[in-house]
């Protein structure tokens, strides 16, 4: 009964049997502990180089820091250039440089500083990033600048990158999961043939054209310093402009640095109108418990840009709305009590998911409801779409939107605990705007936000025409001009005659 434990060492005070609780232990290494500094530890710095390389930084206490470069290139810049470039740079990232031979070399010299890298490429800006300990912090801007500035761009690199982009849109259409698709649709509906509208996926076509010429060609024009900001988060501002001096300053790209004739600085131009793509969804996902056959509708109206202060109103608006797939409630608290919820999954138990999104670029704004169900219930799943888009103009509750404005805080305040949330965000708004509002000063702005708010970005927003992505069985899909009826309608029903013929 006492064998074991009667034999057993117990950790209290034995080994230093004179030393009080409340005194350091001997020979121990004395804690560093983060200290509640004023609010100017909060601040973001930044800091513009003589070539117009912008250096933003944001303390955070640890000992890992993200650092990375975004530049403001994307698929909307593609106009004058084959489609695809942006998913072909994003896909060659942190490849052989002039430095580094090949990607195991650049991840080899990562990993002795404990270090990650990754790239992303969206509609308007493309980001390198790596997190690592802070003291290899030379080592990550020099590698940064390597990638951005001086990659090989092999024939047998763009080769690998050919194949891999053909998977990957071949196994985009193969995905239970429509929404990435539904997104370039929508899109593509909403601005067609402009910016924004333009497909952020490389097409097929286009995977053999894509060559090294092509690729200087695009980056000449881009990838030049004032169109980037090197961010950094949790290191000191003063020692990432020193290293961005150093290996930032004064380079010469492997393209040459001849001057940008080429940039195209259009205004997205919001036009509206239906994309269409009549698709086979039995075979989709296929096992012991597949999904079944789906239609899904994508419709959403134009709201505005980041940078209006009618922003802040329809993130609210966004979140209020809510949603979410059928399988996924979650609990009181996540999502439960949004409109989509209460007025459109707990009502209508055929549809599979209703969900808001709110896409907002520099220069205008989409705000889309995604709905899913089965195809013989499309033209009511149109109908009740529409009619909720209609309700939005109609009374806000004090507790509804209340309990929209803690939710959208709470959510801001929580991704902003994660350091490569912070970092994108930093990079972002400095990218956009040469400054950073920091966390208290958008929470003001969400408390500020009154129903009348509500009401007014909304009746702004249903005055324009629709844009419409139906992916699926579309044999009963409605019209878009019986859809643009129903949205200019006060009940949101579509036409009577319609009905009457379903």
């Amino acid at each position: 009964r006492c064998g074991l434990a009667g034999g057993r060492s117990y950790s209290g005070g034995g080994a230093y049997p004179s030393v009080s609780l409340t005194c350091p232990l001997p020979g121990v290494p004395k804690a560093v502990f983060a200290a509640a500094e004023g609010r100017e530890r909060f601040e973001t710095r930044v800091t513009v180089l003589e070539n117009g390389l912008r250096v933003a930084s944001q303390k955070k206490f640890g000992q890992f820091c993200t650092v990375g470069l975004l530049i403001n290139s994307g698929s909307r810049h593609e106009a004058k250039y084959l489609s695809g470039i942006s998913h072909f740079l994003e896909k060659m990232a942190f490849s052989s440089t002039a430095q580094f031979g090949s990607k195991d070399e650049i991840l080899l010299t990562l990993e002795k500083h404990g270090g990650i890298c990754d790239c992303q490429a969206s509609r308007d800006t493309i980001m390198y990033a790596v997190s690592a300990d802070t003291k290899g912090l030379d080592t990550v801007v020099n590698l940064l600048a390597d990638v951005a500035l001086q990659p090989r761009l092999s024939d047998e690199e763009i080769e690998m990158t050919r194949t891999a982009i053909r998977f990957e849109l071949e196994d985009l259409n193969m995905r239970p999961d429509p929404e990435p698709l539904l997104t370039e649709m929508i899109h593509a509906a909403a601005y067609r043939d402009n910016t924004v509208g333009l497909n952020r996926f490389c097409p097929v076509e286009n995977t053999d054209k894509i060559d090294r010429e092509v690729l200087h060609s695009y980056l000449r024009n881009y990838y030049t310093p004032d169109r980037m900001v090197l961010a950094g988060v949790g290191i000191e501002h003063e020692q990432l402009v020193e290293c961005a001096r150093k290996h930032l300053l004064g380079v010469e790209p492997v393209w040459g640095s001849g001057q940008t004739k080429d940039v195209d600085r259009s205004v997205a131009q919001y036009t509206g109108g239906i994309v269409k793509v009549e698709k086979d969804m039995s075979d989709v996902s296929l096992g012991p418990t597949p999904i079944p056959e789906l239609t899904h509708i994508m419709i959403g109206l134009e709201s505005c840009s980041f940078l209006e202060e009618d922003f802040i109103p329809f993130a609210v608006l966004n979140m209020m709305m809510g949603g979410g797939g059928s399988f996924s409630a979650g609990g009181p608290g996540k999502g439960m009590f949004t409109r989509l919820y209460l007025n459109v999954l707990n009502r209508h138990h055929w549809m599979y998911n209703a969900t808001s999104y709110h896409h907002s670029y520099e220069d205008t704004g989409l705000l889309c409801i995604h709905a899913s169900a089965d195809p013989k219930q499309v033209r009511e799943m149109v109908e009740i779409i529409t009619r909720e888009f209609i309700l939005m103009a109609g009374a806000v509750g004090e507790v509804e939107l209340e309990r929209a404005k803690t939710q959208l805080k709470s959510m801001l305040m929580m991704n902003l605990e994660s350091r490569p949330v912070i970092f994108e965000d930093v990079g972002r708004q400095v990218l956009a705007t040469n400054t950073r509002k920091l966390p208290h000063e958008l929470c003001a702005l969400i408390s500020q936000v009154k129903s009348a708010d509500i009401k007014r970005v909304v009746t702004k927003m249903l005055h324009k025409k629709p844009a419409v992505a139906a992916l699926g069985d579309l044999t009963d899909l409605p019209t878009y001009e019986h859809i643009q009826t129903a949205l200019s309608s006060k009940d949101g029903r579509l036409p009577r005659m319609y009905r009457l013929f379903r």
